[in-house]
């Protein structure tokens, strides 16, 4: 006589596995991706761009990061906390300083005949560079553009820039451009 082998009562543990499946869900955490926010610029064809465009070297302000996270800004050493400040002074150029990026007249609306940086950022990293570092770095970079736009436009209509108005904005735009460029990381910068 042939024995029978009992089953084992299975239908309960799609039920469970799915219950543990729920919990798993529910109770752990995700990572998010931190990452910058910024609008890249139009394309532009070769045959558009100005070959005589070249743009001297007082007016580039050259960040770069090591594999050590070391900043060397402008040929010194720097530490990520001074950056937004040296950063300011270079695209404010309060004193006209020959060191210091030109001006060029314009006429802005609100403004009139104003003198216009002609200030570019320039930031290249290390292919190892850490990326909270090269965060920090950019996080600096735009802060202080966005800190010169506050100061502007509280000088000149009382409040913060991102409570101006869609055409005053874009005066201030003008007087300070976000003009950060970065180069093709490398490997040893510095």
């Amino acid at each position: 006589m042939a024995r029978n082998t009992p089953e084992v009562p299975a239908t309960s543990l799609a039920d469970i596995a799915f219950m543990l499946l729920i919990f798993f869900l529910v109770t752990t955490t995700m990572d998010v991706d931190s990452g910058l926010r910024r609008k890249l610029p139009q394309w532009v064809d070769k045959e558009q761009l100005d070959d005589n465009a070249e743009i001297k070297e007082r007016n580039v302000f050259v960040v770069l990061v090591n594999r050590n996270n070391d900043l060397l800004v402008d040929g010194d050493y720097e530490r990520v906390e001074n950056l937004r400040d040296r950063a300011k002074e270079f695209m404010a150029n309060p004193y006209n300083d020959e060191n210091l990026p030109e001006k060029e007249p314009k006429d802005v609306p609100y403004f009139g005949q104003y003198m216009v940086t002609k200030g570019v950022i320039s930031l290249r990293n290390d292919n190892d560079t850490q990326y909270g570092t090269y965060l920090a770095v950019q996080n600096e970079l735009v802060a202080a553009i966005n800190e010169l736009r506050d100061e502007l436009a509280i000088d000149k209509w009382g409040k913060a820039y991102l409570d101006l108005d869609v055409d005053q904005q874009n005066a201030v735009k003008t007087i300070y451009p976000q003009k950060i460029s970065e180069a093709e990381p490398k490997g040893k910068n510095f």
